[in-house]
């Protein structure tokens, strides 16, 4: 069946699929999640250990070191990190990218069990897949209102019993992450002095609490028509059931609990401050699932927020406020690509309706960009992505790709109308005669996209997303070239039989054009040296631009977030109280700019909070401006600057950055065994870092001060046996005066359980001083101080201890400043700066190597880079299996390029007269589209002048000068379309448009350079070889 035929005949039936196209199209639009961005997070499972009270060497070597040994073997298993901390472990495990992370939570889950012997008050260890990685996309702050007196640490235990359930149920919500408050407990505080009266040791009030809170089942009882559940019922229900446990009876005197000791409702002690504005608050952010609908999952959010705000929290007098959330940034960047496509459509019209000077023309070639742009959301829709700003912006792209089928085939059908044919006739001829070329043109379109569709790095998941929107969109085209309109053209011009042009549809300025590149490519085919000439000229033009102009490459986009973050790092060993007045600081020199916009120059600030702990310290900001927030940067330096003591990096974060401060940066890893030798080597490098790469930041992780304050207390054996004392009885007395120990949980029905804990008095644990002289009671219930059986002596120690692959590890992030490539950072570092130290010694007894997104880059890059070779393999193949011949799609390959050194030059202006902009991996991308989009107006010009040899009884030079001829308008007319089309997203400075801009420059400049190239060098050089080509005419001539 001739399917242009079928076409033509059944304009009906062509309606009908267009309509069927554009309804589903528009149902896949509504169906589509709405993102910022592509999910291009590596699958990461996080292990978290917390032991309250430990010590981070005693973390590492009880719980970090048992895990790891367990771990280290896991399929898939592409890395492995951890940190101990003050009181916690955990281990972040990354997986190959496609890894099915439901499998590898449950490898993670068995090897796990194997782990044994943890101490005793170690916690379970809690499992969680990537969502505890990945940057919250909402922030919010639990707050009191007026009238209420509690701390609002205090409400901690509030919000996870009764509030996080109610966000957690939210579709598209992964998880919560909750920072800031203090844990509600059951204080069972302890009297020494009634303890030695009553001649109580600690061991037997411990395992009598044990003994008496339990409840244990026996079983069903079975009695004529019932059955009885039989339960003994210990479990203490209110405070008043453990003042009522028996510690000690003989017969003659019993004790009580309540007779050494008194119970009440407590809060573990603070350990971290957290401050909103200067006001202290229970941080709560809230982190996405893969493929959420980031937009109604925030309103969904917010609206339960409101709802909360309005009843439960409203009656304990308190406030959820929601303070920072992606909509804006959402909203903001995808109206800029929905304005850009519009612009875009409507220059590409307006050049239609220029060349072609006819309203009903330009409407049947620009129908092919709603239908084929409309049509892609059912592909988008189909193969699970999701609406973003790169998805939008490959649609945007391709808009002046759309029309390019349509124009070739619309041009040669009214090039076959104006010789005289019917308007059936040349619809069908027109179409047929350009049908091998349109098909050539969109498979090597579509085929270059197939690689990058399968790389697994992080970036193909970003790739993905532009990959069907371009392929799918053009897809489309060619289908909508070859049917709808063919099938439009016979429809309305059918009862014209002949084509009148008027003084309005007559263009001088296009016949000036044509005719000058016309005559300039004559010139260039005129004889064996101007051809020679031509083809060495602009080829070594282009080869020179391209190896001038090549930049240093960068990673993933960073974009332009509104939010600042500020890490510092302050001196180990800070208290909270000392954490928290840092704080205020910090909001007490930046509040003159929460009140005046243009303060000084900077931006009005909208919100700040400050975190500090002992894990990470660190104070955020949000401008009112929401594409400015980078410009708050000189100002959060000084203020940090200001601050004794302290040193920091103030960072933009990124909008693909998988952890805090863990965007744009060179991760120096320095690993070995002895923490002397890392911190060390650590120091001298980050020495020359400092001093050789002006204005980069460095963030060492942990920090390389090991003098967190440590006391210990050293006990003495003989005088412990003495007393009947062991240096685990101690230990115990220690802890329990210190913060207290957790020796139970208290579970009432219908309340959720808490912890129970042992303490001493308030007054004790105050010093070191005070430990030594608390009272403790020995084993023949005698009072005796702690000095009088242990020692102290103070030391210091690290702060946190991170391992990398199992070996003790300190890393430099290195944050290079915006006019240093990633690449280049990376390239000094590896080259020169490493290798001078190991020269003199410095690196001695430690391993050090580069990663972070820097060897991400490297990855990323040798991925392109065989994709890139790829991409031509494929596209010589099939234009040798269109013309067959192995010859001709080497010639039309020499216009890659010449498109090389166009995208080159069109990234350069963009970062000379638009805006900054880096050779990212997403950028690097346009080259990959180019091979496919650049080579077609080369094939229009082979295969019509091979058409010409073989049946039009043209020969050598003078086929291709007529190829030329008939071949300019269509590729002049399909690269204004595009070029026009595609300058609204180069232009655009909004927010997102850094995500986009030097991919849009790459191709804007590729295809403006190589169509006026294409247009001399391909001529040139197809003449040398079309004189081989015989003619079809003679040969059936001959035959018959």
């Amino acid at each position: 069946m001739d399917i242009i035929h079928f076409f033509i005949r059944k304009p009906v039936t062509v309606a009908v699929g267009v309509i069927l196209t554009v309804m589903f199209g528009l149902i896949g639009f509504q169906k589509l999640p709405v993102q910022l961005t592509p999910d291009v997070e590596t699958p990461l499972i996080t292990v978290n250990t917390a032991w309250y009270g430990a010590t981070p060497y005693e973390i590492e070597k009880e719980i970090i070191e048992k895990q790891e040994k367990v771990l280290k073997g896991l399929q898939g298993l592409t890395e492995m990190e951890s940190s101990s901390y003050n009181s916690l472990g955990t281990i972040t495990l990354s997986f190959k990218i496609g890894t099915n992370l439901d499998d590898a939570l449950l490898r993670v889950s068995n090897k796990m069990s194997e782990v044994g012997n943890y101490p005793e008050n170690v916690n379970k260890p809690t499992i969680e897949s990537s969502g505890a990685n990945s940057s919250p996309i909402i922030w919010m702050m639990l707050k009191t209102i007026p009238g209420n007196t509690e701390p609002v640490n205090q409400f901690k235990t509030f919000f996870e019993d009764n509030v996080r359930q109610h966000l957690e149920r939210i579709s598209g919500v992964g998880s919560l992450l909750v920072f800031g408050g203090t844990d509600t407990t059951l204080d069972v505080i302890i009297d020494a002095q009634k303890m030695a009266r009553y001649n109580v040791s600690i061991n037997q009030i411990i395992t009598s609490i044990r003994r008496a809170n339990q409840n244990i089942s026996a079983g069903i009882l079975g009695m004529a028509k019932k059955n009885y559940r039989i339960r003994t019922i210990s479990q203490f229900q209110t405070p008043d059931d453990a003042l009522d446990v028996v510690i000690f009876d003989d017969g003659i005197n019993r004790v009580y609990l309540r007779d050494v000791a008194q119970v009440k409702k407590g809060y573990k002690k603070e350990d971290a401050s957290v401050l909103h504005s200067g006001v202290q608050v229970v941080v709560v952010a809230v982190r996405k699932e893969k493929g959420a609908n980031v937009l109604s999952m925030t309103d969904a959010v917010e609206k339960e927020v409101r709802h909360l705000n309005k009843t439960m929290l409203a009656d304990n007098k308190l406030i959820l406020k929601m303070v920072y959330d992606q909509r804006p940034y959402i909203n903001t960047a995808t109206n800029l690509v929905k304005r850009n496509i519009l612009i875009g459509s409507i220059l590409a019209i307006g050049v239609l309706l220029l060349f072609l000077r006819s309203v009903r023309t330009t409407l049947i070639t620009g129908i092919a960009i709603p239908i084929s742009a409309i049509g892609c959301f059912v592909f988008l829709w189909l193969l699970g992505r999701n609406l973003n700003v790169v998805s939008m912006a490959g649609i945007s792209f391709a808009v002046g790709m759309l029309v390019d089928n349509s124009i070739v085939v619309l041009e040669n059908i009214d090039r076959h109308r104006k010789t005289g044919k019917s308007a059936f006739d040349a619809a069908y001829d027109g179409t047929k005669e350009v049908w091998g070329a349109v098909l050539a043109s969109t498979a090597t379109t579509v085929a270059v996209f197939l690689p990058v569709i399968f790389i697994q790095e992080e970036a193909g998941q970003l790739f993905r997303d532009i990959a069907i929107a371009i392929t799918s969109s053009i897809f489309l085209s060619l289908i909508v070239s070859i049917s709808v309109i063919p099938a439009l053209f016979n429809l309305f011009y059918r009862k014209k039989n002949n084509i009148k042009t008027n003084r309005i549809q007559k263009s001088s300025i296009g016949l000036f054009l044509s005719g000058s590149i016309l005559k300039l490519s004559t010139l260039c085919m005129k004889n064996t040296f101007t051809r020679l000439a031509t083809v060495i000229l602009f080829t070594s033009l282009s080869i020179g631009l391209t190896a001038y102009l090549l930049p240093s490459a960068e990673y993933l986009p960073q974009g332009n977030r509104n939010l600042i973050l500020n890490i510092l790092i302050p001196p180990p060993g800070y208290s909270v109280e000392k954490l928290k007045s840092m704080g205020k600081y910090i909001y007490k020199q930046t509040e003159p700019y929460f009140k005046e916009d243009g303060k000084d120059g900077f931006p009005q600030i909208k919100h700040m909070f400050f975190v500090g702990a002992d894990r990470i310290t660190l104070f955020g900001g949000i401008s009112t401006h929401e594409t400015r927030a980078s410009e708050l940067i000189p100002l959060f330096s000084r203020v940090m600057r200001s601050i004794p003591g302290v040193f920091g990096v103030s960072i933009q974060a990124g909008i693909f950055e998988s952890g805090i401060g863990k965007g744009r940066t060179v991760d120096v890893n320095i690993s070995g065994e002895d923490l002397d030798d890392i911190i060390k080597a650590a120091y001298d490098l980050f020495g020359t870092i400092t001093a050789k790469m002006k204005s980069t930041q460095v963030r060492p992780v942990p920090s390389l001060e090991a003098t967190y304050p440590e006391v210990n207390i050293i006990p003495n054996m003989e005088r412990l046996a003495a007393n009947g004392l062991t240096a685990e009885d101690l230990g115990v007395y220690v802890d329990i005066l210190m913060d207290g120990r957790k020796i139970e949980e208290y579970r009432p029905e219908g309340i959720k359980q808490v912890d129970l804990v042992l303490k001493g008095r308030p007054s004790f644990g105050s010093s070191p001083e005070d430990i030594l002289n608390s009272t403790i009671v020995n084993s023949f219930g005698d009072l005796i101080r702690v000095r009088d059986v242990a020692g102290i002596e103070y030391s210091q120690g690290m702060p946190q201890i991170n391992h990398l692959e199992r070996d003790r590890t300190i890393t430099l992030q290195v944050t290079p400043p915006a006019d240093l490539a990633l690449q280049t950072a990376m390239e000094q570092i590896e080259n020169d700066i490493i290798p001078s130290l190991e020269k003199t010694g410095a690196l001695k007894n430690v391993k050090v190597d580069v990663g972070g997104n820097a060897d991400k880059l490297v990855e990323t890059r040798k991925a392109l880079q065989w994709n890139l070779v790829l991409a031509l393999i494929i596209t010589y193949l099939l234009m040798a299996a269109l013309f067959e011949n192995f010859l001709y799609p080497f010639i039309i390959l020499f216009t890659v390029p010449l498109a090389a050194a166009g995208g080159f030059v069109g990234l350069f202006a963009v970062n000379k007269f638009i805006a900054p902009q880096g050779f990212d991996v997403l950028s690097m991308l346009g080259f990959i589209i180019l091979i496919g989009t650049v080579v077609n107006n080369a094939i229009l010009i082979v295969h019509q002048s091979l058409n010409n040899v073989r049946y039009n009884g043209l020969l050598g030079k003078e086929a291709v000068v007529d190829a030329v001829k008939t071949r300019i308008r269509p590729i002049f007319m399909s690269a204004t379309t595009s070029l026009l089309a595609m300058m609204p997203m180069v232009l655009s400075t909004g927010s997102g448009s850094e995500l986009y801009r030097g991919l849009g420059s790459i191709l804007l400049g590729g295809l403006a350079m190589s169509t006026v190239f294409t247009l001399l060098v391909i001529p040139s050089l197809l003449v040398f070889v079309i004189g081989f080509e015989t003619s079809n005419i003679k040969n059936t001539e001959q035959l018959s």
